[in-house]
């Protein structure tokens, strides 16, 4: 069981750690909102990932093409949405107008389907995540479980690190908040026109 453990420890700490799209959200919330309001948006993939649970254990760890397809042109149309609102409020930063704070419960909300949206969790489900699971539960029921704990708990912590880390940045003074907005916004935009190409590429 050790074995599995480690590795869910492992994985967790390097998808939070890799730069993405959720990690980008988080960090905009985060420099805009504060670690208070934007912390219950780290344990996202909680509830995200079930879809990629369920898909992929029921085709035995294979995502189809399409459904790739499909998810990348969705979730990039979404982040450039997010792009968008995070690029406004960093031009009103720089005009002196504060946007108003996101509450807690729609940040947890958006997270959600920016995870949701994402094709990286289904991918990683299917070539790595999801052999490792069948392999733990043909083992035990408690292996497998032990593996889902140790991925999750270490995929939120290093998550909510992120989260506060970047809050701090609040109190180094309004400029230093405001670029890091910008940056966190840049690339949401970034990641969402590469997914939409990408899945516009793949389907027509």
């Amino acid at each position: 069981m050790l074995t599995y453990v480690l590795f869910g420890v492992s994985y967790g700490f390097a998808a939070a750690a890799q730069p993405g799209q959720l990690q980008a959200y988080l960090i905009s919330r985060a420099v805009s909102n504060g670690w208070r309001r934007t912390l219950p948006a780290a344990f996202a993939p909680l509830l995200s990932d079930l879809p990629a649970i369920i898909v992929v254990l029921l085709i035995l760890t294979r995502v189809p093409v399409v459904m790739v397809s499909v998810l990348r042109l969705v979730g990039g149309i979404f982040l450039l949405y997010l792009a968008t609102d995070a690029i406004r409020r960093w031009r009103r930063r720089e005009g002196g107008d504060h946007h108003p704070e996101v509450p807690a419960h729609r940040t947890f909300i958006e997270a959600v389907f920016v995870n949701l949206l994402n094709p990286n969790p289904y991918l990683g489900w299917a070539l790595v995540l999801g052999p490792w699971l069948l392999q733990a539960w043909e083992r035990s029921p408690a292996t497998g479980l032990a593996l889902l704990a140790a991925f999750y708990t270490s995929l939120a912590g290093g998550s909510a690190a992120i989260v506060v880390l970047f809050s701090l940045a609040r109190s180094l003074g309004p400029g230093v908040a405001r670029w890091l907005l910008g940056l966190s916004g840049l690339a949401l935009g970034v990641f969402g026109a590469w997914q939409l190409w990408a899945g516009a590429t793949a389907v027509f």
